[in-house]
């Protein structure tokens, strides 16, 4: 909901309450909203208490709010949005009055809010749904929400949708019985009853088959699991977290996706910001990849000029996460020099046997995207020679949706191929 500058809201629980949350935890007035820039939340001495940024805050004590805070309501959350250019500066002393600001703090890096949702959500029972390109790093969150969560000591269970087909799937998933279709030899459970007491994650959700959204929903509502060709159903005890790159809520209105699924499993949505919005983040994270890199390759990992920073921040990184540490780990591989400069990454992607060409310092990331663009395309190409043009099978190789081949396929103007296409020499 929008609250107006100056205007004020009760949240509680009672019929009064602007906001009504009907949930014990909630007291009958439980909190106030005020809205401004900035807004202010107040705890109405509420038995559950207020919490903000993950500290609760003092009864009766109106506290500032930013945009991508997270307030705690008893069981309830409520994140605040408002547009940019109505938000004011703030610093880590700001967030946190108590505590003493630090030169390491960095309060407006977008993925300090996503860090506060885990935080706040990993050791609940709420189902969420990641949202984010292609390679932000679904799959890190979702092992950060297990991994912090009351079932981090059972399993993790990570499936990627459109890696099966429609009927190896559903058989996977949920298991079958001997004799249930042709080759069915013998009992076998399902994915999701491995992995009960833990996390089932799966990756790429928006490419579910229509018949599998179908049996998917009816074991999300009832925690029960029937086997192809069993006529018992089986108890579980699983939290589904779910990623996607696709617009659920138009494939919903398209009829892609089942709204009714989209409404259980999406107790929480939370966006992975890109690469490109996190430039901050760049440098450390090259280093990490570096270090990991060079640790593989059993020598020290080099350093990264500034002129290489400055270069790598400017990159639009549209592979996001996953295209920062496969370009980190291809330089290990071909370039020993102790200090790495943006030549260094220019000339990664030049012909073999070929002459490398000194390209204008002045366009660094223009040269890059073209390295770039064409070590994917050979990576894309080898592939689909490797899996004899099935493109279903490319996609679970370069670890992509099929529809993100496709584009790719398109834009590079790869010819697209179809299943026997290649020979595989």
């Amino acid at each position: 909901m929008w609250l107006a500058p100056r205007a004020k809201i009760t949240v509680g629980r009672g019929s009064q309450c602007g906001l009504r949350i009907e949930h014990q935890s909630v007291s009958r007035q439980h909190a106030s909203l005020k809205g401004g820039h900035p807004a202010y939340v107040e705890d109405l001495n509420s038995a559950n208490g207020v919490f903000v940024r993950g500290l609760r805050i003092p009864p009766l004590t109106p506290v500032a709010l930013f945009p991508g805070d997270v307030i705690a309501i008893g069981s309830a959350l409520v994140v605040v949005q408002q547009p940019s250019a109505m938000t004011p500066a703030r610093s880590a002393a700001d967030l946190h009055p108590e505590r003493p600001q630090s030169a390491g703090d960095d309060a407006a890096s977008p993925m300090q809010a996503v860090h506060r949702l885990i935080e706040l959500v990993a050791d609940s029972e709420l189902s969420v749904i990641l949202l984010g390109e292609t390679g932000v790093g679904k799959t890190t969150a979702a092992e950060v929400l297990h991994g912090k969560s009351r079932r981090a000591k059972r399993p993790f269970l990570r499936l990627h949708c459109p890696s099966f087909t429609e009927t190896l799937l559903e058989s996977e998933l949920f298991g079958h019985e001997k004799g249930a279709f042709t080759g069915a030899t013998q009992t076998k459970p399902g994915l999701i009853e491995s992995a009960d007491g833990g996390t089932v994650f799966l990756d790429e959700i928006g490419e579910l088959p229509p018949t599998t959204q179908a049996k998917l929903l009816s074991v999300v509502e009832s925690r029960e699991v029937l086997r192809l060709g069993s006529l018992r159903s089986r108890r579980i005890d699983v939290r589904f977290i779910t990623a996607t790159n696709c617009d659920l809520d138009a494939y919903v209105a398209e009829g892609k996706f089942r709204q009714d699924l989209f409404f259980r499993l999406n107790g929480l949505s939370i966006v992975i910001p890109p690469l490109r919005e996190r430039v901050t983040e760049i440098a450390q994270l090259a280093g990490q990849f570096l270090e990991q890199a060079a640790t593989r390759a059993g020598r020290p990992p080099p350093l990264l000029s500034d002129a290489t920073l400055r270069m790598l921040g400017k990159h639009a990184w549209p592979g996001n996460v996953r295209e920062l540490k496969n370009v980190m780990e291809r330089v290990v591989v071909l370039c020993h020099e102790r200090i790495l400069l943006p030549e260094h990454f220019a000339s990664l992607g030049a012909p073999r046997g070929g002459a490398v060409t000194q390209q204008s310092q002045r366009s660094p990331p223009a040269t890059m995207r073209d390295e770039l663009d064409a070590v994917e395309r050979q990576r894309i190409e080898s592939a689909l020679e490797r899996c004899n043009g099935n493109q279903t099978q490319v996609a679970k190789l370069l670890g992509i949706s099929r529809r993100s081949l496709i584009r790719r396929i398109e834009a590079y103007g790869i010819p697209r191929p179809h299943k026997g296409t290649y020979s595989g020499q």
